[in-house]
């Protein structure tokens, strides 16, 4: 082999390993090693297994309202990441509509802040995009 071809063979492996559609998550796996895996996919920028991931620990969870709220944030902050403005808008005002209660007050309140931080981002960032085309 030549050396062009040894250096794309690690290259296309892991392209092949981020592409994976589909993540087997077993019935015992634990919240906490839900979010870990989810951290690990983020890590390496395979967003569809971390989606994955936080969408089993939101659907196994619902009784437990922080986990539900951490789940949906980190969805919602991917699609952020993947600049779907859409998804993202439709997730943390979702996260935010949690805190429309008289319970806010018990809820993790950094998710709050967050999202209203980010869905500001999203404001700026489109409005740039709109004052960028209108020239």
């Amino acid at each position: 082999m030549t050396m062009n071809k040894l250096l794309l063979l690690p290259v296309l492996l892991l392209l092949f390993i981020s592409c994976k559609t589909t993540v087997v998550i077993n019935d015992d796996t634990s919240s906490a090693e839900l979010i870990q895996r989810a951290q690990e996919a983020l890590d390496r920028n395979n967003y569809k297994a971390a989606i994955q991931y936080y969408q089993a620990l939101h659907d196994r969870h619902r009784n437990s309202i922080d986990l539900v709220i951490t789940a949906e944030y980190h969805i919602a902050h991917i699609h952020y990441k993947q600049r779907n403005y859409t998804l993202a808008r439709e997730g943390f005002n979702d996260v935010l509509a949690y805190y429309n209660t008289p319970d806010e007050v018990l809820l993790p309140q950094h998710f709050k802040i967050l999202s209203q931080i980010v869905l500001e981002s999203i404001d700026e960032k489109e409005s740039r995009s709109r004052r960028k085309d209108k020239r």
